[in-house]
């Protein structure tokens, strides 16, 4: 079936010695695109800098619905990022990003709330200045669309459980967070982008709250693991103050 519909690139692995495998969150859902000759053909419908990670395109393809690679006829720009690619601090955040979203994001089913929140939120890190903890307040929206929110019943609480997801003031017997963490993580919960810059963490606040983002989205995601990239964002970003 061909359909055309916006895209946003994931993954793109080299397949022999001119084809892509190109891994897309589109507004019909997980989808995976074989690109035949792509790393070799002068085509100018179809070139491989339009399928960096997070790149936001539209494109014209073939969906099997079979649960096989599908194919890409014609593709385009939707939005050209304008500071991400020249900003090393954004570009971290980005590879970092995609990484997580191509773990996390397993389903075909349509979700077209979600694609809109990631769109849009990438569009927002592209255009503002103050994005030091964007990829955390990222990851906490993006729980609302993946269906394991955190439970904000019983915020006041001593203690968060990580493997449940909800405040209580019984500790758990593992795998919760507490102390100045657990003051960070309520902070992190009710900040919006646009209210980042009230978030006065430093390097060590920003770790300590992505590593119970990623404990968190690992006990409630099957199969999750912590991005590669996780690395290179962590050195970057200590020279943040």
């Amino acid at each position: 079936m061909q359909i055309k519909t916006k895209a946003i690139v994931l993954t793109s692995l080299k397949y022999g010695e001119a084809d892509l495998i190109v891994k897309c969150l589109t507004e019909e859902g997980m989808k995976s695109y074989l690109l035949r000759s792509i790393l070799k053909t002068k085509s100018k419908k179809l070139k491989p800098g339009y399928f960096q990670p997070l790149s936001q395109i539209d494109i014209s393809a073939v969906h099997n619905n079979k649960g096989n690679l599908n194919s890409i006829r014609e593709v385009r720009a939707a939005y050209l990022y304008q500071t991400i690619a020249s900003n090393i601090y954004k570009q971290s955040i980005a590879l970092f990003l995609a990484e997580v979203l191509a773990y996390a994001l397993r389903e075909e089913e349509r979700n077209p709330t979600m694609f809109s929140y990631i769109q849009s939120s990438l569009r927002w890190l592209d255009e503002n200045k103050d994005f030091a903890n964007f990829h955390l307040v990222f990851l906490v929206g993006l729980t609302k669309y993946l269906g394991f929110a955190p439970d904000l019943k019983n915020i006041t609480s001593n203690y968060f459980d990580l493997e449940e997801g909800y405040f209580t003031d019984f500790k758990p017997l593992r795998n919760y967070v507490a102390g100045r963490e657990l003051i960070l993580f309520r902070l992190l919960i009710g900040t919006k982008f646009d209210d980042m810059v009230g978030l006065k963490w430093n390097s060590g606040d920003r770790q300590a709250m992505l590593e119970v983002l990623l404990l968190y989205y690992e006990f409630h995601l099957p199969g999750f693991k912590s991005p590669r990239s996780l690395k290179v964002l962590k050195e970057v970003f200590n020279e943040i103050s």
